[in-house]
């Protein structure tokens, strides 16, 4: 990797982990979010031909930059990572352009792989905390995903989703799987926050949450889906993929279980936004059922 920010802000014993940030015309975020990285022992922003300055930038604050481009098969974009990129460390922290690594993420994952690291682990749930209008939520509902895995004990499973519109050359939102279930490893679970700025643009943020409802509605019908790697996750999302009380469902975990009333005016805006997606998926759900 050649000289930029991150070599000159590195710590003398870096974090044993290689960060991937997958992008695409994410010009407007890369910056944000390669500045946040110092102090990991590699940077690697794997890039889908940006007709923006993403690549430039990228490669302007020190990040080695890997060109992709889909062939319309599998695997796709994060496995393809696994499987083709080279990487420092068999750790991989996947991030996206859109989000933060926190200052008290890195020291705990710092804690995490001090000495020997992890050994009997596959990989970790990172917990997203959204940045909504501008503002960081301490409440409401938040994000886990397993975005923190060892390259040889997990991978993206091949769904049946080549022909759904909606996703493309990314995996869509479920979890990588554990390559040998019977070898004993464990999956973890890191406190600190990842910021997750989901919310900076109205129109382009409606405009993916709609396909994201199409392609979520005919994953269902074919029963795409994989497993979720922990099992009372796995049955609360299959039973809120057709359930009409989802949209109430997800508004109610949020904004009063989860107390996201205490964040006032965007408390209440994130929480709407949550349940009109959940009535999205529910209305193209049935949409495409109807279809048969």
């Amino acid at each position: 990797m050649g000289r930029g920010t991150f070599m000159s802000e590195r710590p003398q014993a870096p974090i044993p982990v290689s960060v991937i940030v997958t992008t695409k015309n994410e010009a407007r975020n890369i910056e944000r979010c390669l500045r946040a990285l110092s102090g990991f022992a590699e940077v690697i922003v794997v890039d889908s031909h940006s007709a923006d300055e993403t690549a430039a930038l990228a490669q302007r604050m020190g990040a080695r930059v890997v060109a992709y481009e889909w062939d319309g098969r599998y695997p796709k974009k994060r496995q393809w990572c696994l499987e083709q990129v080279e990487t420092f460390s068999p750790w991989v922290f996947f991030v996206d352009a859109d989000e933060e690594v926190t200052q008290a993420l890195r020291d705990e994952l710092a804690r995490i792989f001090s000495g020997d690291g992890p050994k009997n682990c596959a990989g970790y749930f990172v917990r997203g905390r959204y940045v909504w209008s501008g503002r960081l939520l301490q409440f409401g509902l938040m994000n886990d995903k397993l975005a923190l895995v060892h390259r040889e004990r997990v991978c993206f499973p091949v769904v049946d989703d080549l022909d759904i519109p909606g996703m493309g050359e990314i995996e869509g939102h479920y979890q990588p799987v554990l390559k040998n279930p019977q070898a004993g490893f464990c999956i973890g679970r890191v406190r600190a926050p990842l910021l997750h700025f989901a919310y900076e643009d109205e129109e382009r943020w409606a405009e993916r949450h709609a396909r994201y409802a199409r392609w979520e509605a005919h994953m269902t019908r074919r029963g795409a889906w994989p497993r979720d790697p922990v099992p009372w996750r796995d049955w609360v999302k299959r039973f809120l993929r057709t359930s009409r009380l989802r949209p109430a469902i997800v508004f109610a975990y949020g904004y009063f279980f989860r107390l996201g009333f205490l964040e006032g005016r965007a408390g209440w805006s994130f929480a709407l936004s949550r349940a009109w997606y959940a009535q999205a998926v529910i209305t193209e759900t049935r949409r495409a059922f109807a279809e048969r």
